[in-house]
C-alpha cells in the first residue's frame, strides 16, 4: 500500500480520519506504524496529501491528515475488453487502474463463456475492491469507471459509435494487419478480444463500427499480457 485511500465515511472531523480493518492490520503489520508517524494518504475520487498518525489501536487508527495534491493524470483512453475469466479479471482491475485507465468497458463474445458472467468479481463491491487496491498501488485517488455489456451485437450497433467521437478506434486482433501504433497524442478507443482474438464476424462488426484492426505482433498473448503490452505502446 503505498497510498491509504479514505472516503468521506472515515471521516471524524474535516481534517481527521479512523481506518480500521484491512487498512489497520496493513498499518501495524506491514508498515509497523506507531503514533507521529506520517505517511501518504488520499480521497477516493479527490486530493492526495500526508497523515500524522495521532492513535493506533487494536481497533482503529487515528490520522490528521493535509490534503494539498492533486492526483496523477489518466491516460486519454477507453478501453473495451472482452470478459477474461474471473481469476484473469481480478489482476486486469488491478492493472486498469495502476496504469491510469479513465474507463473500462467489460463486453461479450462467443469466446467468453456465459458462465464468467455469473462470476462474484463481477460485483459492484468486487470490482471496486479490485481497482481500489490498484489505485493504493500507484498512488492515484480516482476510481476508473466499470460498465459491463452483455450483449455484443447491441454495444458494438447503439453504444459503441457513439463512444468514437474524436477517438482513434483502434481493435488489437491476432492476423495479418498493421502494427499498433505508438506514442499516440490523441484520445483513444482500443478494443481487445479474449485470447485468440474475435471471431470474423465480430471483427467485422467492429471494424464497421468504426475500428481499425492492429497487431501487437506475431504472438499470441494472454489478455493481461495484451492489456499492458499495448498500453506500453500507445501511451
Amino acid at each position: 500500500m503505498n497510498l491509504l485511500l479514505f472516503s468521506d465515511t472515515d471521516r471524524l472531523q474535516a481534517n481527521r480520519i479512523a481506518v480500521k480493518g484491512r487498512r489497520l492490520q496493513h498499518l501495524r503489520q506491514v508498515h509497523r506504524a506507531r503514533a507521529g508517524d506520517t505517511l501518504r494518504v488520499g480521497e477516493i475520487d479527490g486530493l492526495m496529501g500526508t497523515a500524522e498518525i495521532l492513535s493506533i489501536g487494536n481497533d482503529e487508527a487515528v490520522l490528521e491528515v493535509v490534503l494539498d495534491q492533486s492526483p496523477p493524470s489518466k491516460l486519454q483512453l477507453v478501453l473495451v475488453l472482452a470478459l477474461p475469466r474471473p481469476k484473469m479479471l481480478r489482476r486486469i482491475l488491478r492493472s486498469v487502474a495502476e496504469l491510469g485507465v479513465a474507463e473500462l468497458h467489460l463486453i461479450n463474445s462467443y469466446r467468453v463463456e456465459k458462465s464468467y458472467w455469473q462470476s462474484p468479481v463481477l460485483e459492484e463491491d468486487a470490482v471496486r475492491g479490485y481497482l481500489l487496491q490498484g489505485l493504493e498501488q500507484s498512488r492515484d485517488t480516482r476510481l476508473p469507471r466499470v460498465q459491463c455489456h452483455r450483449r455484443f451485437k447491441p454495444f458494438v450497433q447503439d453504444t459503441l459509435p457513439g463512444m468514437l467521437a474524436a477517438k482513434q478506434a483502434l481493435l488489437a486482433q491476432p492476423g495479418e494487419h498493421p502494427p499498433c501504433p505508438r506514442a499516440i497524442q490523441r484520445e483513444c478507443l482500443l478494443v481487445i478480444g479474449p485470447e485468440g482474438g474475435f471471431i470474423p464476424y465480430e471483427v467485422a462488426a467492429l471494424q464497421e463500427a468504426g475500428c481499425r484492426a492492429v497487431t501487437l505482433g506475431t504472438r499470441i498473448l494472454r489478455v493481461e499480457t495484451a492489456v499492458t503490452s499495448a498500453l506500453g505502446r500507445l501511451f
